[in-house]
């Protein structure tokens, strides 16, 4: 079984680490994990992994975030893989920073990124995980805060939440949509107090 996972960002190292590059995040943190590189390719950037019989190729759009769709339906075309085969990465204003939503299909709710991809392909009934960034910033703010680095304590955030994110790529490829939604449609934990009262 052949799975196409994308994650949404911008290239660049002026966008890094900025909150609309979740989906890049994710995918580098996996690769690394997994001690893979990328290898440039026509509209993305590319990674192939194995796990549990299953084939995902990680696609990291070069095409900037507006154009995402181009790389989607290329990759898609190029290695044949039906749209319930397809798992889109993005950031999400609408929930707050590191909590996680799959969702089996759904509207591109103000992401430019998906709604390029819903465009291109012709459907939004793909799977999408998004990420939560929040929405603390001001009025008239939101591409300033969108395209704004991580603060120290959401960098601190991200390895966990690349881990979690990773961890339901997998139940979603194993166990089904369903039931992985179960495990990741979480609230991240709080931290811990480690800070002793008198």
């Amino acid at each position: 079984m052949n799975y196409l996972i994308v994650g949404l960002g911008n290239i660049g190292v002026e966008y890094a680490e900025t909150r609309h590059n979740m989906g890049f995040m994710v995918l580098d943190a996996w690769a690394q994990a997994s001690n893979i590189v990328f290898e440039s390719g026509r509209y993305a950037s590319t990674a192939t992994i194995s796990f549990k019989g299953r084939k995902f190729t990680l696609v990291k759009p070069s095409t900037y975030m507006n154009l995402s769709g181009k790389a989607v339906r290329y990759w898609m075309n190029e290695l044949k893989i039906p749209v319930e085969n397809l798992l889109v990465l993005s950031d999400d204003l609408n929930i707050p920073f590191g909590t996680l939503r799959l969702r089996k299909n759904g509207s591109a709710g103000g992401h430019n990124g998906l709604t390029n991809i819903n465009e291109l392909i012709g459907t939004q009934d793909y799977a999408r995980i998004r990420i939560g960034i929040g929405n603390d910033f001001g009025r008239g703010q939101q591409i300033n805060y969108v395209l704004g680095g991580l603060s120290e304590e959401e960098k601190e955030q991200m390895p966990e939440i690349c881990k979690r994110v990773i961890e339901g790529i997998k139940a979603w490829a194993t166990i089904g949509a369903d039931r992985a939604m179960n495990v990741i449609n979480t609230k991240p934990k709080p931290k811990e107090n480690t800070e002793k009262t008198a």
